[in-house]
C-alpha cells in the first residue's frame, strides 16, 4: 500500500486532464444507468480494498463537520458542542467546520477511527463514488482520486465501461 500511496499523486496528475474531459462529457449527457454502474463499481472496488491498510484520507485531509456531526460527536465525548468545536475544529474559508489539524486527531496508529460509531457523515460517505447523480460531484472526484486509491481505480474502471 505504501508504494501505491507514493505513486498516487503522480498517477492522478497524469490522468487529470483526461479525467476532466471525461467528467465534462459525463455531466453534459449522463448515461441512464450511471447511478447503478457507480454502485456496482464502488462495491467491486471495496471488496478488494481494505481502507484500514491505507487511511490516506484520514492522514491527509479533513472532513466537513455538519451541525448534526458536531452534536453527535460532542455527546459521545460528553462535551458541549461549543467545547468540541474549540478543541478540535476551525472554520475554513467557506465557513465550514473542519479539523484544526491533519492527520485526524481520531485516527489511531492502527488506522482505526476512535470515533467510528459516531464519525462524520463526510467520512461515512467518502470517497463518494456510490453517490446518486455522481456526475454532479466531478470536481470533488477529481480531488479524491489523488487521495484515495480506491477512487482512482473506480474512475479508471468507469472510463473503460462508459464509451
Amino acid at each position: 500500500m505504501e508504494d501505491i500511496l507514493k505513486q498516487l499523486p503522480q498517477r492522478a496528475k497524469d490522468t487529470h486532464n483526461e479525467n476532466k474531459k471525461f467528467f465534462v462529457k459525463l455531466k453534459k449527457k449522463p448515461p441512464r444507468q450511471l447511478d447503478e454502474l457507480m454502485v456496482e463499481l464502488h462495491e467491486e472496488e471495496f471488496r478488494r480494498t481494505d481502507c484500514l491498510t491505507c487511511a490516506n484520507c484520514c492522514k491527509t485531509t479533513g472532513p466537513l463537520f455538519t451541525n448534526k456531526d458536531i452534536e453527535r460527536i460532542a455527546k459521545h465525548f460528553r462535551m458541549k458542542p461549543q467545547q468540541f468545536i474549540e478543541t478540535y475544529l476551525r472554520l475554513d474559508e467557506e465557513n465550514d467546520y473542519v479539523l484544526q489539524t491533519v492527520p485526524c486527531a481520531f485516527l489511531g496508529a492502527d488506522n482505526y477511527c476512535s470515533i467510528y460509531d459516531v464519525h462524520p457523515k463526510a467520512c461515512r460517505e467518502f470517497p463518494h463514488t456510490d453517490r446518486k447523480k455522481f456526475q454532479q460531484i466531478s470536481n470533488l472526484t477529481l480531488k479524491n482520486v489523488a487521495i484515495c486509491p480506491a477512487a482512482f481505480n473506480i474512475v479508471e474502471e468507469m472510463k473503460k465501461r462508459l464509451p
